[in-house]
């Protein structure tokens, strides 16, 4: 986490120093003191927006409906308590936890802190974006995707000056995709050096225990499955493909998942008609034809077309997503790092938690006929790509 205070300054002073850089910088003047890199980058964009600096922006939240529903599915919402424990008993501080939309799910903190923070639409169902309400840790760090610390007048509002905020983005342990950020705010002048270890601190302990959550779902659907996987190749996954036990193939960690009454291929087993469980799926093959064949046509909106014995299936696919699958069809067997998928998606290496993520949402539609490590189509998986 890299703190907004350098060593050695005075929290008072450097505190008014960053409001006359953003007056001066706002204004078309040249400060003394030169924005950082990340709050230099994070002006240039909300400027391109056209949001304003004097006052507050026009704020934007979800309806009791939809908070009370983006709860209940968030995958934080079993981190919450512990999160409280660790970073919610401090004096003068706000507790945030958002989505990975930027919205406000859960914020917790003295009431005289929280009064204030209504006064800037900081609270429950607010959008907190950098598209919304500027330059702010948390809108930030999505942007970034990074850990931000920002302080008085690193943030676009003026309105937001009198306010430090440190934030930093919670993932998914499995995939990398982002599933919200876990915020620490308060007055300015009660920063301390420590908050930035404490709120990475919670984000560690969030993921750790997505990561426990999960490996204990598994572990029941295994013991439940494994009776199922003595009559053949079989494999006995989550809802979201993850695999908890496999019987006569390897199919790696995560195969395509599941959905009912819609048949599905995986290397080794060709295709299948899943099987529901109490608290996963039973994948086993619906023929002997252990054969899969992709076929992506790129000539208008990509097409994607599997063929796995006797079932097939036709989608459209994203444009990146074709850009994926076009890359690993030409890399061969050998595949691609994470890196080398970055540069030549994005020109550099600096997009690995994007490539990971994107990655991740399409091995939820083709499962394991994308492997990893490095990223590579399955053996025994035939592509045609046509792009003319």
């Amino acid at each position: 986490m890299p703190g907004a205070v350098p060593p050695g300054c005075s929290l008072p002073a450097y505190a008014r120093d960053l409001v006359r850089m953003h007056d001066a910088v706002i204004g078309g003047g040249r400060p003394a003191l030169r924005p950082r890199e990340v709050v230099s980058r994070s002006w240039s964009r909300v400027l391109g927006l056209g949001l304003k600096a004097d006052g507050l922006n026009a704020r934007d939240w979800l309806g009791e409906d939809e908070l009370a529903r983006r709860r209940e599915t968030s995958p934080l919402r079993t981190a919450v308590a512990d999160l409280r424990q660790v970073l919610g008993g401090m004096s003068h501080v706000l507790l945030v936890v958002t989505d990975a939309d930027g919205a406000i799910l859960w914020r917790e903190g003295p009431p005289a802190v929280r009064r204030r923070a209504d006064d800037l639409g900081f609270f429950e169902g607010a959008e907190w974006t950098e598209e919304r309400v500027g330059t702010n840790a948390i809108g930030t760090a999505i942007a970034e995707a990074a850990p931000v610390e920002l302080l008085a007048g690193e943030h676009f509002e003026q309105g937001q000056h009198p306010w430090y905020c440190t934030a930093s983005p919670v993932h998914d342990p499995r995939t990398g995709e982002l599933l919200g950020v876990i915020d620490v705010s308060g007055p300015a002048l009660t920063l301390h050096p420590a908050i930035g270890a404490l709120v990475e601190t919670g984000r560690r302990l969030a993921e750790s225990q997505l990561w426990r959550w999960h490996q204990q779902r598994l572990d029941r659907l295994r013991q439940a499955g494994e009776p199922l996987l003595t009559a053949g190749p079989a494999v006995v996954v989550d809802d979201n493909g993850w695999v908890a036990s496999s019987a006569g193939v390897s199919v790696g960690d995560r195969i395509t998942a599941p959905a009912d009454g819609e048949p599905i291929a995986v290397p080794g087993l060709g295709a299948c008609l899943p099987e529901r469980l109490a608290e996963g799926w039973l994948i086993r093959p619906a023929s002997t034809d252990r054969r899969v064949a992709l076929d992506l046509d790129l000539t208008r909106t990509p097409l994607l077309t599997l063929q796995g014995g006797t079932a097939a299936w036709r989608r459209p696919v994203t444009r990146r997503h074709a850009d994926i699958l076009t890359l690993l069809h030409c890399a061969g067997p050998a595949g691609l790092s994470a890196e080398a998928l970055s540069r030549a998606l994005y020109g550099d290496a600096e997009h690995v938690v994007t490539v990971r993520a994107e990655v991740s949402r399409l091995r939820r539609l083709l499962g394991a006929l994308v492997d990893t490590r490095p990223y590579r189509l399955a053996d025994g998986v035939r592509m045609t790509v046509r792009e003319t």
